[in-house]
């Protein structure tokens, strides 16, 4: 068994890195009407890995890429009883490294990274018919929170 390494994301990891946005792109698009045809690009992923508020961190196994993920700190709405929060995002993993754990262990970095930075709230957004994603999120701790809806006209 090959041990997975976690690390935060280079530029020179660029290529991949955009290779995984499509692959998102890819498997977001039959549950969202709303994307644009063709190719789209979700992410200012060269911005993202210089970022100060933003933590992008790549899965590695024997110094190939297999997935990755970000957390982006967030003013919360000042209603709220926090004054910040981590946005989740990115999250993605190669097809052929799948249900070996690859996504838990980048979350786990993630909240190790926003615990050094005081923040006490993680959220991300998931589509509501992404069953598998649903399923992964909820297997690491996440709740369902709030149903996001829309019409179009």
């Amino acid at each position: 068994m090959h041990t997975i390494n976690i690390r935060k994301a280079h530029p020179n990891d660029l290529e991949k890195l955009l290779e995984f946005e499509q692959g998102i792109i890819t498997a977001e698009r039959p549950f969202d009407p709303t994307l644009k045809e063709g190719k789209i690009h979700y992410y200012n992923i060269e911005k993202m890995i210089s970022a100060a508020d933003v933590e992008l961190l790549v899965a590695e196994i024997d110094s190939e890429i297999i997935g990755c993920g970000y957390a982006r700190i967030e003013t919360a709405k000042p209603y709220l009883n926090h004054e910040t929060y981590a946005y989740l995002g990115f999250m993605y993993t190669n097809e052929n490294h799948r249900g070996k754990g690859v996504n838990s262990r980048i979350i786990e970095a993630l909240k190790d990274w926003c615990h050094s930075k005081d923040i006490s709230e993680l959220r991300l957004d998931v589509y509501n018919d992404n069953s598998p994603a649903i399923k992964a999120y909820e297997k690491v701790g996440f709740k369902k929170h709030l149903i996001n809806m829309r019409m179009a006209l």
